[in-house]
């Protein structure tokens, strides 16, 4: 398992390559940004198809995944606040902890390819260092409108979820394909669902909490709108027509605001195309990367 210490926090990452090496080969580097509460892992598979083309890092977002100030080895705060509130799950401080990762890792300009939160984050990291990003696959990303009453209902109901997560709930028959039924069109394989489960039970609450108040906000509404009409890198955004967490029309009006955005929506799909419809998803995928990769080969070397 490897780490690396960004902003005093310890973050797990790890190397998809083509030969199984867990060191990075030298071809462009394609990386992959989970959503909320999930963490990497869900990424592997398509990570895995991949890297013929790309050597594909992998890591959880700060407090998610094992990358939580609850794991057990290594310690994954280096340098711990004394109160959590010194934490911010502000969405520019996730693109920051990114922008932080790769300069640990010697890691010049890259590829990226983020989901959900994921991508909001991706979003903001795109404008805050687009000299680091050739291209970039946004994917069930898009733009909503203020609703008070409503978001106020969503963080009491979130709160309550992430306040209660008891660890017998893994115990239950089914419990996993029940969690993720409001996330998917087609059902995926038990063990992948088991994982998502767990990857949210796991999750640390403060990051959990937070990043629904920053995900699903009023400072979004307006925020999101100008970080989509700014982006200058060339970006795919993927969005599932069955999709019901954020709606392909949300989607469609991101990509709307920017020539710069090419937009995609793949049919019988929901919030992870990219697992319920493994096929057409990478098709998109590489033909939009599918673009000669000789100049990030040479960004990438010291």
């Amino acid at each position: 398992m490897s780490y690396a210490i960004v902003c005093g926090f310890s973050h797990y990452y790890e190397w998809i390559t083509e030969s199984g090496s867990p060191e990075p080969s030298g071809k462009p580097v394609l990386v992959f940004l989970h959503g909320w509460g999930g963490s990497a892992r869900y990424w592997e598979s398509t990570a895995r198809a991949l890297c013929d083309r790309f050597d594909c890092l992998l890591y959880d977002m700060r407090g998610f995944g094992r990358s939580r100030s609850n794991a057990s080895e290594p310690s994954p705060l280096a340098n711990p606040p004394e109160t959590a509130a010194e934490l911010s799950y502000e969405l520019e401080t996730y693109a920051d902890d990114l922008n932080g990762l790769l300069s640990a890792l010697g890691l010049q300009r890259v590829y990226l390819n983020a989901h959900s939160m994921g991508a909001s984050v991706a979003t903001f990291f795109l404008n805050l260092y687009p000299d680091r990003v050739e291209r970039a696959i946004l994917t069930c990303s898009g733009i909503f409108e203020y609703d008070e009453k409503a978001f106020n209902a969503f963080y009491k109901f979130g709160g309550y979820v992430v306040k209660f997560r008891p660890r017998w709930l893994y115990g239950l028959p089914f419990v996993d394909r029940l969690f993720m039924q409001r996330f998917l069109h087609r059902s995926l394989p038990g063990a992948v669902s088991r994982s998502f489960l767990d990857d949210f039970l796991m999750a640390d609450y403060d990051a959990a909490l937070g990043t629904i108040f920053t995900c699903v906000s009023k400072k979004a509404t307006e925020v999101m709108p100008q970080e989509f009409a700014r982006l200058t890198v060339p970006t795919l955004l993927v969005s599932g027509d069955r999709d019901i967490i954020i709606p392909a029309e949300m989607g469609r009006q991101a990509a709307a605001l920017n020539d710069n955005i090419q937009y995609v929506v793949i049919p019988d799909t929901a919030h992870f195309p990219m697992l319920e419809d493994a096929p057409t998803y990478l098709q998109l995928v590489r033909e939009f990367l599918g673009v000669s990769v000789q100049a990030a080969v040479l960004g990438n070397r010291e």
